[in-house]
């Protein structure tokens, strides 16, 4: 009787050691009693029962990423572009992953596959090359769209490239090189009308006031030879009203070169 007794007492003993189940703190445990889902075991120690529950898959609940690639996708003007990117999802809900679809791993990438061709053929190349952000956020939520009735749900996507054909590229650098050239020229106009309104202003202040003009010309005589120490011939007549500019200026107290008849 003690053998029989005893091993009983074994298969009793390694049957409850066995309904005590451990789950990471990422790991969510799917329970199912009789068939029907019972409820969520973890993180850490929770119970099965022997022969009337049992834990159908374990649900990781940590954010992951997958690759999409959409090789000769269009876009809406008619462009052929190839797209990486990078999709982040994470599992919300262990009971919808586990029983609202059969492989919610492979179904991710797929829809974002998906999701990524029919994003392309929405956008043009310019947006789809300039504004990645919008790009980014618009791909994201189409994906969770697509996706929470599983409990999953996409946190980021990131398009890490756009590869367009060579002689379009050749195109846009040609293009651009035009538009910057056209900026440069504008800006050297805008300039140049600039230096002209201010030359006008000038001329007009020199046309009504002479001796404005004759201290200008001082000047430029000063100028022109107070590093170098050379001699300046000038008509005796332009002398002679220079001469009585600078007995003016010295007469209100201001400053001037002196000017030598020659």
């Amino acid at each position: 009787m003690n053998g029989p007794v005893l091993a009983i007492g074994v298969l009793l003993l390694v049957i409850l050691l066995s309904s005590f189940r451990i789950a990471n703190e990422w790991q969510r445990a799917v329970i199912l009693r009789l068939g029907r889902f019972q409820r969520l075991g973890g993180p850490g120690l929770y119970i099965v029962i022997p022969l009337v529950e049992r834990v159908t898959v374990v649900v990781d609940m940590r954010i992951q990423s997958t690759t999409i690639a959409a090789e000769q996708a269009l876009t809406r003007d008619t462009i052929s572009v190839g797209v990486d990117a990078i999709v982040f999802w994470q599992v919300t809900d262990a009971k919808l992953a586990a029983i609202n679809i059969a492989n919610y791993r492979e179904a991710i990438e797929r829809v974002a596959q998906t999701t990524l061709r029919e994003m392309i053929g929405a956008t043009e190349l310019s947006g789809l090359l300039s504004d990645r952000e919008t790009t980014d956020n618009r791909l994201r939520n189409s994906i969770t769209s697509k996706t929470e009735g599983w409990g999953v749900t996409a946190t980021a996507v990131d398009i890490r490239d756009v590869s367009i054909p060579k002689e379009l590229q050749d195109a846009m650098s040609r293009q651009a090189q035009a538009e910057r050239e056209k900026n440069a020229r504008v800006t050297l106009a805008s300039a140049e009308t600039e230096i002209a309104r201010q030359v006008l202003a000038a001329a007009a202040l020199y046309d009504s006031s002479p001796t404005a003009l004759r201290l200008r010309q001082m000047n430029l005589l000063y100028e022109m030879n107070k590093e170098r120490g050379t001699t300046v011939l000038i008509p005796t007549d332009m002398a002679s009203s220079l001469g009585a500019v600078v007995a003016m200026s010295q007469a209100m107290g201001g400053k001037a070169a002196p000017v030598g008849d020659n």
